[in-house]
């Protein structure tokens, strides 16, 4: 048990997908997990341990941004032994080519400031996705006829942005998407040693204004999560 996650040593699997928003931890987990249990409610941030094709999976909530992520990704990893951690969120499509209801493997992450800034200094630290997880998910999505798209994505520290200059000169250098936690995840993974990796569905798009409706959301948003999960077992 930690300050912000009331699991017991041994509920929470190596396994983490994570999430912002807690409902979607839950549908998630009653959706494609065998006999999910309720291991964190802390501050209402929820957590289930069940079971995937055999193996145990985390499902659990980071909140919204980046510095809510470093919470829960940092206690995970150091208390409770997360070694593989995936984020499926939502994204806004920044390219051309890049449609609502696809998804985005993060293969990069940009941004302007994360709560490990302070950590680099003057260095401008490139955070990465774990290669075995990219190439695993680019296979499980190429396999299941998902439009997928691999590159780079930026992680913005504000939701409601007021940087037009900004999302223009991110889509003249080719980032597909933008997001706000996959870098500070990224970060956190590099310092512990452990795998990462962000899948995203585009729910909307900057350039043309285009959303996806609710009720189509859980619809497009399964693919993501069966993507992340076997990807996260693709070596077992």
């Amino acid at each position: 048990m930690t300050v912000h996650i009331g699991a017991k040593p041994g509920d929470i699997a190596e396994t983490v997908l994570m999430p912002g928003d807690p409902y979607r931890a839950k549908w998630a987990a009653e959706t494609f997990l065998d006999k999910p249990k309720l291991i964190n409610d802390v501050r209402g941030m929820l957590g289930f341990t069940g079971t995937w094709n055999g193996h145990p999976v985390t499902i659990h909530g980071s909140g919204m941004g980046m510095p809510s992520l470093s919470i829960y990704v940092n206690e995970l990893i150091r208390d409770f032994g997360a070694k593989t951690l995936i984020r499926i969120g939502s994204c806004g499509g920044m390219q051309d080519d890049v449609k609502v209801r696809d998804v985005i493997l993060a293969m990069t992450a940009s941004s302007i400031s994360t709560p490990s800034l302070g950590f680099f200094r003057e260095v401008n630290f490139a955070p990465t996705a774990d290669w075995s997880l990219l190439s695993a998910a680019f296979k499980a999505a190429e396999k299941r006829g998902t439009p997928t798209h691999v590159g780079g994505i930026y992680s913005s520290d504000v939701f409601y942005d007021e940087r037009p200059d900004l999302n223009e000169q991110m889509t003249r250098h080719g980032v597909l998407a933008v997001e706000m936690e996959a870098a500070e995840l990224y970060t956190l993974a590099a310092r512990y040693g452990c795998r990462a990796l962000a899948v995203l569905t585009v729910s909307d798009h900057l350039r043309t204004g285009e959303a996806l409706p609710s009720d189509d959301r859980e619809r497009s948003f399964g693919d993501m999560v069966e993507i992340a999960l076997e990807a996260a077992f693709s070596n077992t």
